[in-house]
C-alpha cells in the first residue's frame, strides 16, 4: 500500500487543530505528523517531522503564515515544502502575498471537510488549488496592487492561443470552462496550460495568474 500523506497542522486556534486533524487522520491516505499554533515552529516541526503538505493559518503569532511558507515554500528554498493557506470567509489581505510566497494554493476556513481533504490531495501531488470563485474575488480585490506601476507588454514566448488561455486562467476560468469558451477539448486546454507553465517557467496556475496580472495581460 501507498504511504499516507504526511500533513502538519499550523492554525493559532487549538480548536481549529483539533478539528482539522480529527477530519484528516479519519482518512486512510493522510496522516496528521504535527500540529502548532505559530509560523515559527511549523518551519522547525517541518524540518523535523517532514511533512508533504503543511496546512498553514495565515495570522498567527511569533512568525505569521506568510513569512512561514516564504522560508517553506519560497524560491530559493531546496527542499521546499507544498503549503495550503486556509483563511477567513472574506479573503484574508495577506492572502495574495502568501500565494506569491510559495504556497500552492488555499482555501476558506468555512469550506466543507470534503474540500479540505481534496485541497491536501491536490497540492499533495504538486497541483494547484485555486478555485475558479476564489480566483475572481481574490484578483479583484488585488489587480491594482498585482499589476506593475507602468503597465508593458510582456516579452513573451507564447502562440496567439497560449496568450488568449493564459488570460483566461488569470480570469478565473477553470479548464472546463476554457474549453467551452475556445470549443476545444479539456485535454487540448491542459496541453496548453501544460507548455504556458513550461514556457514561463511557471510552478503552477497560481503563478500564471499573478504572471498575468503583473505583466498586464488582463485588462
Amino acid at each position: 500500500m501507498t504511504a499516507p500523506v504526511r500533513v502538519l497542522i499550523c492554525d493559532d486556534q487549538p480548536l481549529i487543530r483539533t478539528g482539522f486533524t480529527t477530519i484528516i487522520d479519519a482518512q486512510p491516505d493522510l496522516e496528521v505528523v504535527g500540529e502548532c499554533g505559530d509560523g515559527r515552529t511549523a518551519v522547525d516541526l517541518a524540518a523535523r517531522l517532514h511533512p508533504e503538505v503543511v496546512v498553514m493559518d495565515v495570522r498567527m503569532p511569533v512568525l505569521d503564515g506568510i513569512a512561514a511558507t516564504r522560508l517553506l515554500a519560497g524560491a530559493g528554498v531546496a527542499d521546499p515544502v507544498k503549503v495550503l493557506v486556509v483563511t477567513t470567509f472574506n479573503l484574508d489581505e495577506y492572502v495574495y502575498e502568501a500565494l506569491r510566497a510559495g504556497a500552492s494554493g488555499f482555501l476558506l476556513k468555512d469550506a466543507p471537510p470534503a474540500q479540505l481533504l481534496h485541497g491536501i490531495r491536490t497540492v499533495a501531488t504538486g497541483a494547484a488549488l485555486l478555485a475558479p470563485e476564489v480566483t475572481r474575488q481574490l484578483v479583484g480585490r488585488h489587480a491594482a496592487r498585482i499589476r506593475p506601476a507602468e503597465e508593458k507588454p510582456a516579452n513573451v514566448a507564447l502562440t496567439p492561443r497560449e496568450l488568449e488561455v493564459l488570460r483566461l486562467i488569470a480570469s478565473g476560468l477553470s479548464n472546463g470552462e476554457i474549453a467551452v469558451a475556445l470549443v476545444i477539448s479539456q485535454e487540448t486546454v491542459k496541453t496548453y496550460v501544460s507548455r504556458i507553465l513550461t514556457k514561463l517557467d511557471l510552478r503552477d496556475r497560481v503563478q500564471a495568474v499573478i504572471y498575468a496580472y503583473r505583466n498586464g495581460l488582463v485588462a
